[in-house]
């Protein structure tokens, strides 16, 4: 991960753009500063890469924006970890299999064991996002993030407190932002689990809008003294240690706070009944005068707390990806037999197209997933900060869960679904939770739009708005005189692009040898991809400074943008399968969101298609999904 500070000015000693653009709307102060603030904290993470790893050099970005897509920034290749770490990731497979095998993987409350959690640690499960010098396996991401699929098609739990403790937890914001010190004594000791982590961020109204954090810490000699509560803090227990998100004289920080062993008058668990994260320990916490010593405080080279909070997000939003790959692969596996079991007028529903079609399609949000997490995986360790692509695979992987769930495993299996030990009405919450996890889906799509669109406005609408507030015109009409000249020097540059963009043809993209279909996606996305720039510009420039209050808008036009990337990747990911049934799913995937994308009705072809890929699925096409024991067909009949 690049953490070289590039030329940018100082982001605290200017106003964000997104400060400026709401005060030239005419947003209030107070809004304008909060949301200025969480702007500053995306420019500060930024300031953190290199230039050329930065958001406006990301491969999402200049697909809209530049004219030539650079397609070698979108293919992903299989990372094969070293001897070392997957020594690791295999005792670590292993671990969780002889529990599951011994029953043991559970207490009677139904969480993870204590136990499970040593022998995780004993085989270097907690460090393998740590480096080596301080007794982690070092593994590059784009080998973890995979891994994170076979874990979950295991157990999803176990998988997710590998996210929770490396990616959002102590690990990443000691890793990145510790100093030599902290690391040598924090990092040794969340290696081996003897430390595993957490990081406690959202508070009671603090979860979206984190301007609202109150918890806050106060220096008293050697010690911060913290007062405060947080909640829906996953793997918290007494003896954990957290990254503590606080108010430290008016400014988000990060303390590494060790948890005591019990609870005491300082520090209370916070316990309520949660659906989701059964099997974990997910709850609030209250700090009353809890000391935490000075040096554990992160001070990042620039920002505050929420730049150490957003670093570590992307990670956790790949992970979210990756694990709905390993669970949606346990569905596909549950699936099957019930499917070859069940007989309705004489015939197994696994005959019927309609299931097949779900069988189908669940094989294609499946490879979606892996592509993306692919994708991803390979740009976080080249360097890139991939806050627009790891959205993107969030959104997508939330979302595949959910449809996976409702729409292809539930109707699949009927009444059944909602039987006490049916794998659906025991999880069904732990399959909705994701398009939470990480940012609420339509949340971060706003987000990933405002990434989209923040450079192109602060370099040509932020000025046309602040010569209309100079010169006091609220509604600019361009055939009106005095509006032409207030905006004769600010408005050339945009003139400038936009007659350069409408003029220019579309350029095709340099792409591999890939199959017929493959490459048919390709372009399309490639094409669409390259459309997108005048119509965002178009809209930014109908609804100008009221745009931030267009959240049906911005959602939309980033949904079609995220679409035409999942596209792209999926089919560069597909093209590179030798197996068949892989390719076929990445196939169906994408015509389905071309469908998506214009609107067309499906045709009988693809209708076949998909059917046959499930009548093959059926019959145990899906190879990787080999070895998975199937939940037990409840109320069996003869």
């Amino acid at each position: 991960m690049a953490t070289e500070t590039s030329n940018r000015p100082d982001t605290d000693q200017e106003a964000s753009f997104a400060e400026t653009a709401l005060k030239l709307g005419g947003k209030s102060d107070e809004e304008a500063r909060r949301t200025g603030a969480i702007d500053k904290a995306d420019d500060q993470v930024e300031s953190l890469f290199a230039a050329q790893y930065q958001t406006v050099n990301s491969p999402a970005h200049v697909a809209v924006w530049n004219r030539d897509i650079p397609i070698e920034l979108f293919q992903s290749t299989d990372v094969t970890p070293s001897a070392e770490v997957q020594k690791v990731m295999d005792d670590s497979l292993d671990v969780v299999r002889r529990h599951l095998s011994a029953g043991t993987l559970m207490d009677d409350e139904k969480k993870i064991t204590e136990e499970v959690f040593g022998d995780l640690g004993a085989v270097g499960y907690w460090g393998l996002l740590v480096d080596k010098e301080y007794g982690g396996a070092g593994s590059p991401f784009g080998a973890f993030a995979p891994f994170e699929t076979k874990m979950a098609m295991l157990d999803p739990t176990v998988a997710g407190l590998a996210s929770v403790h490396g990616c959002i937890g102590a690990v990443d914001p000691v890793r990145t932002f510790g100093n030599a010190e902290q690391k040598k004594r924090f990092l040794p000791r969340l290696a081996d689990g003897s430390s595993l982590s957490a990081f406690a961020l959202t508070e009671p109204c603090a979860g979206s809008d984190l301007t609202q954090l109150k918890t806050e810490a106060v220096l008293d000699g050697d010690h911060y003294v913290v007062n405060g509560e947080k909640l829906f803090i996953t793997n918290i227990r007494p003896g954990r240690t957290v990254g503590l998100v606080c108010m430290i004289e008016g400014k988000p920080a990060v303390l590494i706070a060790d948890l005591p062993d019990e609870e005491n008058e300082q520090f209370q668990i916070v316990r309520y009944g949660i659906w989701a994260l059964k099997h974990t320990h997910n709850v609030g916490m209250k700090f009353k005068d809890f000391r935490v010593p000075a040096e554990n405080l992160l001070i990042p080279p620039r920002g505050d707390g929420l730049t150490i909070a957003y670093h570590g997000l992307n990670l956790g939003r790949v992970s979210v990806a990756a694990n709905a790959s390993g669970v949606m692969r346990t569905m596909m596996a549950s699936m099957i037999p019930w499917a070859q079991f069940r007989v309705t007028y004489g015939a197994e529903i696994a005959s019927r197209e309609l299931v097949q079609r779900r069988l189908g399609r669940l094989a294609g949000l499946i490879v979606g997933c892996d592509a993306l997490v692919a994708w991803c995986g390979g740009l976080i360790d080249k360097g890139y900060r991939g806050e627009m692509e790891c959205t993107i695979a969030k959104i997508f992987g939330g979302a595949a869960l959910t449809e996976a769930a409702i729409d292809l495993f539930m109707k699949t299996h009927g009444g059944r679904s909602f039987l006490h030990g049916h794998l659906f009405g025991d999880h069904v919450c732990e399959y909705l939770a994701p398009s939470i996890y990480e940012g609420e889906g339509e949340m971060l799509a706003m987000g990933f739009f405002k990434s989209l669109v923040k450079d192109h406005g602060k370099t040509y609408f932020e000025p046309v708005g602040k010569a209309l507030a100079a010169a006091g015109i609220k509604k600019p009409n361009p055939l009106n005189p005095a509006h032409a000249w207030a905006l004769k020097s600010v408005a050339m540059p945009y003139l400038k692009w936009l007659a350069g963009r409408r003029l220019s043809s579309i350029t095709k993209p340099q792409l591999p040898n890939m199959p017929s279909e493959m490459r048919k996606h390709a372009e399309f996305a490639s094409e669409n991809l390259q459309k997108m720039a005048l119509e965002i510009s178009s809209t930014m420039g109908k609804f100008q400074l009221s745009l931030a209050d267009r959240q049906c808008r911005m959602a939309e036009l980033s949904g079609r943008c995220q679409d035409l990337i999942t596209i792209l990747c999926t089919s560069l990911y597909g093209a590179r399968q030798t197996d068949e049934v892989i390719r076929a799913s990445a196939d169906i995937l994408c015509q389905g969101l071309t469908q998506k994308y214009t609107g067309k009705r499906p045709s009988n072809r693809y209708f076949r298609q998909l059917t046959e890929l499930g009548g093959s699925i059926a019959n145990g096409s899906f190879k990787s999904i080999a070895g998975i024991e199937p939940d037990e067909i409840l109320m069996r009949y003869e």
